[in-house]
């Protein structure tokens, strides 16, 4: 059987768009200096309020609910962590399990045995006139639906607010040297509720990019742990826009062997391609901790 490079490829960044998505969520709070395991509750979350707001409004309105039920979540770890003081793993975690279980409850009670036959709008692929016909990388990199070019324009911005703006540098101080940066005028408690926000908003818009750009519908649980691997992927990414943007489409490529595996017919339980995903994310995580560097005051609580 041969394959396809370019439909492989193509595959492969429509699976990173919303690891990528939650990655750079993820990239913002660490950069601040908040270890935010969240992510996966807000992209749930997201998925959720995708299905609800498409039903009322269409793509646009499903957009909108997505990204706002992302940030309510993490509005709640913003309460829980810098107001309450509670260990930031712990509320992650526990923010996770009840978005989980909050939305399959709310899917249930709102849709009952309709719901596996619900469809939503979505999203179709727009190709660029001129460069999607280019060779290999055309279709691959520009033919998709808008939201991955908005990716795109998000990453390079990303990294310009970083480096050149007033906000990316008090943000980036924040995440290195809290009291410096409290010294110099900058509050470490409202800068790190603000990447939070973000980053729910950033993990909402990504679970609203599963039901309204991938798979037309919602089911319980359907994230399936892209939250964690997201988290993975700054890591792999050394904490920088370009490297997670190649973090993700790493991931993106690894789901997509899984079918591709599957479809040549070899005799193993196909769970094994299944886990191939999760199989590279603690690969990394082994290979590249001792090399990459955090920001100093991850994890650090502030006053």
């Amino acid at each position: 059987m041969s394959i396809d490079a370019t439909e492989f490829l193509q595959a492969s960044v429509r699976t990173a768009t919303p690891l990528a998505l939650a990655a750079y969520g993820e990239l913002v709070a660490e950069r601040a200096g908040v270890i935010n395991l969240g992510v996966e509750g807000a992209m749930i979350a997201g998925a959720f309020g995708a299905l609800v707001g498409a039903g009322v409004g269409g793509v646009t309105g499903g957009f909108t609910v997505a990204v706002l039920a992302g940030a309510l979540t993490a509005a709640v770890m913003v309460f829980v962590v810098l107001w309450l003081r509670a260990d930031a793993v712990i509320a992650g975690t526990a923010i996770t399990m009840l978005a989980l279980g909050l939305t399959g409850t709310l899917y249930r009670a709102l849709y009952g045995a309709q719901g596996a036959a619900l469809s939503v709008p979505t999203l179709s692929p727009v190709a660029i006139p001129g460069i999607s016909e280019l060779p290999l990388i055309g279709r691959a990199l520009f033919e998709h639906p808008v939201v991955t070019y908005a990716l795109y324009a998000m990453a390079a911005a990303l990294g310009w607010w970083f480096s050149r703006t007033h906000g990316g540098l008090a943000l980036r101080a924040v995440g290195e040297h809290p009291e410096a940066a409290q010294a110099a005028g900058i509050s470490p408690a409202r800068v790190r509720a603000m990447a939070l926000l973000f980053a729910g908003a950033m993990g909402g818009l990504a679970g609203g990019v599963l039901v309204l750009a991938h798979v037309g519908t919602f089911a319980e649980g359907m994230t399936a742990g892209r939250g964690f691997i997201a988290i993975a992927i700054v890591v792999l990414g050394r904490w920088s826009t370009l490297g997670v943007a190649g973090a993700a489409l790493l991931f993106g490529a690894a789901s997509q062997l899984q079918y591709v595996f599957q479809s040549l017919g070899w005799d193993v339980p196909y769970q094994l391609f299944l886990a191939l995903p999760y199989l590279l994310t603690l690969l990394v995580l082994a290979g590249t901790q001792r090399r990459a560097r955090a920001p100093a005051a991850l994890g650090a609580p502030v006053s």
